[in-house]
């Protein structure tokens, strides 16, 4: 077995360095013009922001459409090619995806790429981010207990990386001072909200509500909560392997809700297959793979811990409940906060399962939490002040300028 451990990373050793003398000659040619490459987390899948950068490039620019291409990684590559037959796709790291990437006049991705594979001095790296910061990021953490690397290494693989980007996104004030200071970024910001949160606004409509929770849930009448936890770093049981236990009973949840009630939990990835439903599975639905903007859109509150999901949400104005449990390991002993957890949220804060489901009991009589409407405005004003239905718009308008000037 550790034989063929070793064969497999002698092989990989070896593709990479092949495509590494590819790349570096490729990336002498000049670039093809209005030639994008998109990528959303590491081409594991086809969302967040640059899918709506994407649809809006495509829709504007259907010239251009034959030289947008979507990153994927190999082992999604059919899946998704069934899911989008219209999207133009490259399998990461073949030969069709390195002759792209080095001719690329856009990089569009939404979080880091390789280290080692260098850019076109022709191209122009778009980095979108992919949320509203709540945890410490990037230099500002303190202690990185993530698996495979340690602090001083993930800092600077952090900086590094971000040097590259020549624009980055900023959602609001409060994150674009984050991030300049997080990544070491000193490129161009663009104040324009975030393009994957359009939706919220155009298509908060009864009609469109209706027609998502037929096609999700196949009836319209049903009201919905939505649990979005985040992942915890430290709870693994090796690399890339994470623990996760739901922290509530589905039993007495849905005793604190009408019959009408269902509940859609929203896993990260990592743990979606560790998550016991059984007994309740004509009421719960485990969704990781669906858009995640059309569970906001259906959802009539949303419990989440400390997820940047919260940010989001918020464009919606509609209530939150935040359930953490493990507050006082999660804010002193893994990333730390960057703001007064226990007092800026614009909904109830509990931290034991009895509060969780005395709250899940108001809200099920009133459907709201009104003695949070100041708060909720106050957060909405600050990190939600530059969002609109056009992100998009402003985005691909402002990468047609850069291609025209050159």
């Amino acid at each position: 077995m550790k034989l063929k451990k070793k064969v497999i990373r002698f092989i990989k050793k070896s593709i990479r360095r092949v495509l590494i003398l590819i790349n570096n000659v490729l990336i002498t040619l000049p670039v093809k013009k209005n030639l994008v490459v998109f990528e959303s987390f590491q081409g594991k899948d086809i969302n967040d922001n640059p899918a709506a950068i994407y649809e809006k490039w495509v829709e504007k620019y259907p010239e251009d459409k034959s030289k947008a291409y979507f990153t994927v990684r190999k082992a999604q590559y059919k899946t998704f090619k069934e899911l989008y037959p219209d999207i133009n796709m490259v399998r990461k790291f073949m030969p069709k995806w390195v002759w792209v990437m080095a001719r690329a006049n856009f990089w569009v991705f939404n979080s880091r790429t390789p280290k080692w594979w260098n850019k076109n001095k022709g191209t122009v790296y778009m980095q979108t981010w992919h949320g509203t910061p709540l945890k410490k990021l990037g230099t500002d953490i303190e202690n990185v207990m993530m698996p495979g690397t340690n602090t001083e290494k993930y800092k600077r693989n952090f900086t590094n990386e971000a040097h590259r980007w020549d624009y980055l996104i900023a959602p609001n004030q409060y994150s674009k001072d984050i991030f300049a200071r997080a990544f070491d970024f000193n490129n161009h910001f663009l104040d324009i909200g975030y393009p994957r949160n359009d939706v919220l606004y155009y298509g908060d409509t009864q009609d469109n509500i209706s027609r998502l929770k037929k096609e999700y849930l196949g009836r319209d009448d049903l009201n919905v909560i939505t649990y979005a936890p985040t992942w915890r770093d430290d709870n693994y049981k090796r690399k890339g392997v994470y623990n996760f236990e739901l922290p509530f009973s589905l039993k007495t949840f849905f005793e604190q809700v009408d019959d009408n009630t269902v509940l859609i939990i929203r896993p990260h990835y990592l743990v979606k297959d560790f998550i016991d439903i059984k007994g309740f599975e004509d009421r719960v639905y485990i969704m990781v793979e669906e858009d995640i903007s059309d569970l906001y859109l259906m959802s009539d509150l949303l419990i989440t811990d400390y997820s940047s999901v919260m940010f989001d949400y918020a464009n919606l104005k509609r209530p939150m409940l935040f359930y953490a449990y493990d507050l006082k390991h999660y804010e002193d002993d893994i990333r730390g906060f960057y703001f007064d957890y226990r007092t800026e949220l614009p909904g109830p804060v509990v931290e034991d399962e009895d509060d969780f489901y005395k709250q899940i009991d108001a809200f099920n009589k009133e459907k709201k939490y009104s003695e949070y409407d100041k708060k909720y405005e106050e957060f909405y004003e600050k990190y939600c002040g530059w969002e609109s239905a056009d992100s998009s718009e402003k985005f691909v308008d402002e990468m047609r300028m850069i291609s025209n000037d050159k």
